[in-house]
């Protein structure tokens, strides 16, 4: 581990400040430049647009030593705001496990650092893993730790790391043609479809399990929260940058199946309803399934799936001998995403 030397500079930095767009709202409709035939759901006037100066952090700054340095807000409102971050296409990740795990992935498939920024904690060592000359390192106290990362309790945060939004991540708002498809997903034989999941513990967890079983990707219906808001970041440990991730409608979600001729199943509690027949989970089930590419629907716990899913999608549950109707989102995909895997993804130790 290599230890960070004091070295005091001024840190007068001449940055324009972008005027302050929190949200109180679990859905987000960023704004981040994607591939050309993609647009995104929110929308900014001209004055907002032009008020949003790209923000950078001068070289020579090694220190930084008060909360109210403009670099400092602008981490601030990176943490607060999902139009804000995907704006700058900059995201904070709070932490030395999961910045050690983004850091070993992408490095792994691009030379180029995707982190773009460590704020290493007084008299703290950066972990040789993570240990990039590529990589601007700041050294800060623990009232900027603090503010920067919004945990009071930074007993363990030796290091925060700004990090670029990977271009794995894409919104969509119009129709998708077959080359769009297949630019998002190259040849798909598990998707995650997310409905409705508002809570970002909840959704951070999901999108760890489906990177842990190898699926092929996560899609987000609207209502979902940001996959990047800081606790769904810290419940992914890293995962969002690791799997695509598409935020999009059932328009886009239609044209994935009909391109890849996918089977859509939806996680849903022993009784129908009046609607389809419920299937339970089972091996025979999941041998059935094995070679046919599957699209599995999850709504959130409050809400369930939403109207349309229900009536689009075969729906499967996981069978109890308790008198639970449902399990936990997280806990109940984590068990169809075992079951369900590709099986030649599976590799008993």
């Amino acid at each position: 581990m290599q230890c960070v030397n004091k070295l005091f500079i001024s840190t007068s930095l001449s940055l324009t400040n972008s005027p302050n767009s929190h949200t109180k709202s679990p859905s987000f409709h960023p704004r981040i430049r994607t591939h050309k035939a993609f647009r995104s759901r929110y929308e900014e006037n001209e004055s907002q647009i032009a008020s949003k100066k790209q923000v950078s952090l001068p070289p020579n700054v090694k220190t930084i030593t008060s909360t109210s340095n403009p670099f400092v807000k602008h981490c601030v409102k990176l943490r607060h705001s999902p139009s804000y971050r995907h704006f700058h296409g900059s995201v904070l990740v709070v932490g030395t496990t999961p910045i050690r795990e983004i850091y070993s992935f992408h490095k792994a498939v691009s030379e180029k650092p995707i982190i773009q920024c460590l704020f290493v904690l007084d008299n703290c060592c950066i972990p040789e893993e993570i240990n990039d000359e590529a990589i601007h390192v700041v050294q800060v106290n623990l009232e900027v730790i603090r503010k920067i990362s919004g945990v009071q309790s930074v007993d363990c945060v030796e290091v925060i790391a700004l990090v670029r939004i990977p271009s794995t991540f894409q919104i969509l708002s119009s129709s998708l043609r077959d080359e769009d498809c297949r630019t998002l997903f190259s040849f798909p034989h598990r998707l995650l479809v997310l409905d409705g999941i508002q809570d970002p513990g909840n959704l951070g967890t999901l999108v760890r399990s489906a990177t842990a079983f190898r699926w092929d990707g996560v899609f987000l219906l609207p209502g979902c929260c940001d996959p990047f808001n800081d606790k769904a970041l810290r419940a992914s440990r890293g995962a969002c940058f690791q799997i695509p991730i598409v935020s999009g409608n059932w328009t886009h979600v239609r044209a994935l199946k009909e391109e890849f001729q996918m089977k859509f199943l939806a996680g849903h509690p022993a009784t129908s309803n009046g609607l389809n027949p419920v299937i339970e989970l089972s091996k025979d089930f999941a041998d059935f399934v094995a070679d046919l590419p599957l699209c599995l629907v999850l709504g959130s716990e409050g809400a369930g799936l939403s109207e349309h899913s229900r009536s689009i999608c075969e729906l499967v549950t996981i069978p109890m001998a308790g008198e639970f109707e449902s399990l936990n989102v997280s806990v109940a995909a984590g068990i169809f995403m075992y079951m369900l895997q590709q099986h030649h993804n599976y590799k008993p130790a």
